[in-house]
């Protein structure tokens, strides 16, 4: 899909009729050529009426830093990975999306419904940038804001999280008959953990690669770079850099309660296994006491007891309470 926006007021239409923003005098003044999973003749007609070269996704995927930022006369090819979430999956992911910077426009090509864009739009409908580099200023402002308030969420999320681990497993694990659902608690807690690790994994992608492209347009800066829009290139930049720093302490955390919680699932299952050792240990003395009665010798005294039977039911019972009550006394139950 195509989006064309403009500072011009009236409404018009691109040669294969996609809604536009504004024509003036016939000529398009278009400033932001956005391609959302555009198709072929989208691309080539944004191609003819810019006279540059749109890159592919091939492209886009790049990792080298030297294919990701260059520059090809008087336009800046940009390119980073930016986080989305999927709509059939519900799960993160990462998409390339490239930008095209020249004086006049801004070109931006991906392949999925970014969040981001969609609030720059509304925003640029409302206060129209005039230029490409005010534009692509506006829409990294709006990227950027969006990686903050998602990684907001997650930190938000792993306080939860935190809260949910030693609030309410801590004093469950300490007991030794655990609650019915305590295991189906680690579980979902481990997936949570999860989720929001490898939310903040994407959003690193996304961090490095506008943490390159900043520094890159400040050192070459074009001349048609105004000293405005270079204070506010300095001024992304420190908010990424600020940005990164709060994705790395919520890596720790995130690591934190991954351990944290494995811990939990080690105690748990130390508890089984301790359950398991005192059933078998109360289990030993009676065992032995029965063997011993169990055996077919004549001269065994106790056979000839009048209350034999009950004797031997009573050291069965005794043999089996005193190990409890020693390791009660103990401190081991």
């Amino acid at each position: 899909m195509l989006t064309l926006h403009t500072g011009a007021a009236p409404a018009g239409s691109f040669p294969d009729g996609t809604a536009a923003e504004g024509r003036s005098s016939g000529r398009l003044s278009v400033v932001w050529f956005d391609l959302c999973d555009a198709t072929a003749q989208e691309i080539a007609e944004v191609a003819h009426a810019t006279g540059l070269h749109i890159p592919a996704r091939e492209e886009l995927s790049e990792i080298e830093t030297s294919s990701r930022l260059r520059v090809v006369g008087d336009a800046l090819y940009l390119s980073s990975p930016l986080v989305y979430r999927s709509d059939s999956a519900r799960i993160p992911a990462s998409t390339p999306v490239g930008f095209v910077l020249t004086r006049s426009f801004l070109v931006t090509v991906r392949y999925a419904k970014l969040t981001a864009f969609t609030m720059f739009a509304e925003r640029m409908a409302a206060e129209p940038a005039n230029d490409g580099p005010s534009a692509f200023l506006g829409l990294t402002d709006a990227i950027i804001d969006r990686m903050a308030d998602v990684l907001e969420t997650v930190g938000t999320e792993l306080d939860l999280i935190s809260h949910r681990i030693f609030n309410d497993q801590t004093r469950a694990v300490s007991r030794l008959k655990r609650p019915v659902n305590e295991d189906a608690n680690l579980r979902v807690i481990l997936r949570r953990i999860g989720h929001a690790g490898e939310l903040t994994s994407k959003i690193r992608d996304g961090l490095l690669g506008m943490g390159r492209i900043l520094p890159y347009a400040m050192t070459t800066r074009p001349v048609w770079f105004s000293e405005e829009l270079g204070r506010r290139l300095e001024t992304q930049r420190q908010d990424m850099a600020s940005i990164t720093d709060y994705e790395g302490h919520l890596i720790n955390k995130v690591q934190f309660l991954l351990d944290a919680t494995m811990g939990l699932i080690g105690i748990a299952q130390s508890n089984v296994f301790k359950v398991l050792t005192v059933v078998s240990i109360i289990g030993i003395p009676p065992t032995l006491i029965a063997g011993i009665y169990g055996m077919n010798f004549k001269n065994i005294p106790e056979y000839d007891w009048a209350f034999g039977y009950q004797y031997g039911i009573g050291m069965l019972i005794l043999s089996a309470v005193v190990p409890w009550v020693w390791m009660k006394w103990r401190g081991w139950l």
